[in-house]
This record gives structure tokens, sequence and C-alpha cells, in this order.
């Protein structure tokens, strides 16, 4: 029989393989972005909105798989996406769009666990966007313009 120890360390390296699953399953399949909406009647003055997210996207066969992710996090929602191409599954999506969510889920983790793609710097610059909305930023006419160009630079995949 396994002492308490020996037993702890092994559940510690079981979540150390799951959370570098989770890391590599992001770098594959997730997406870290910022997207701008127009409301002409917002009571706010700049009448746009600013919209980040982090999204994984698969088939409905890794439904499991999407599942453990949200149940890891704690948060966000599973949305079905329907196909009505030449594709015979239809797609899910685990979206967290919650600011707070975020700011206290989503970054600190990837902060704490680096990605090792490309999507290391979609990160940051997410991250950055993120936080600057947490201070209000986005609100002001010179933030708003600021988030934008940093977008410009996100999920980008072009050698330059």
């Amino acid at each position: 029989m396994l002492s308490k120890k020996s037993s702890g360390a092994d559940n510690q390296q079981e979540r150390l393989k799951f959370i570098g699953w989770i890391v590599g399953f992001v770098d594959g399949e997730g997406c870290f972005t910022v997207s701008f909406f127009k409301h002409p009647k917002s009571r706010l003055r700049l009448k746009w909105q600013v919209f980040p997210e982090f999204v994984i996207t698969q088939e409905m066969k890794s439904k499991a798989a999407i599942e453990k992710i949200k149940n890891f996090f704690n948060c966000g929602a599973i949305y079905l996406n329907k196909r009505h191409d030449n594709h015979h599954e239809h797609l899910l999506k685990y979206v967290v769009r919650n600011r707070v969510d975020l700011l206290t889920k989503i970054i600190p983790f990837f902060e704490k666990y680096q990605l090792l793609s490309a999507k290391k710097k979609d990160f940051h610059i997410f991250t950055k966007i993120v936080k600057m909305m947490g201070k209000g930023r986005h609100l002001r006419e010179e933030g708003l313009a600021k988030i934008r160009l940093m977008v410009r630079e996100m999920n980008n995949r072009k050698f330059r």
C-alpha cells in the first residue's frame, strides 16, 4: 500500500500532467481574441464595446475534453455551433468572456504555465488589454485607440 506522502506525490504528478495537457491543448486549439462592437444607443460616450474572450473550439467528438477544461477552470460556457457545410460534425466552443474570470482564473493560469507556440504573444497582448479594461482605459478615446492598435498585432501569423 502507498503511503500518504507517496499518494500525494502521485496526485501532484497527475495534476501537473493534466495542466501540461491543458497548455498543449490551448497551444493547438485555443485562441485569445478581442473584438469591438458598435452600440449607437449605448449610454457610453464612445459607443463601442470591447469584447475580450478566451475560446477553444473542437468537434463534438471531443466534448469530454472541452468539459474537462471547463470544469478545471470552473468558469465560462460551452456553446454548440451547428455546421451546415460539408463537414459532418458540429463544433463546440468553450468560451470565457467574463472579465473577472479572465483576470482571476484564465490569465493567472497562463502566466504561471506558459504557452509555447506563437499564441504566447497573443496571450501577452490579450492580458495587457484585459488589465487596461480593468482600469477603465477602454472607456476613453486614447485607451480605445491604443487597444485597437494592440489588437492588430494579435492572431497574425504572417511573417514580417
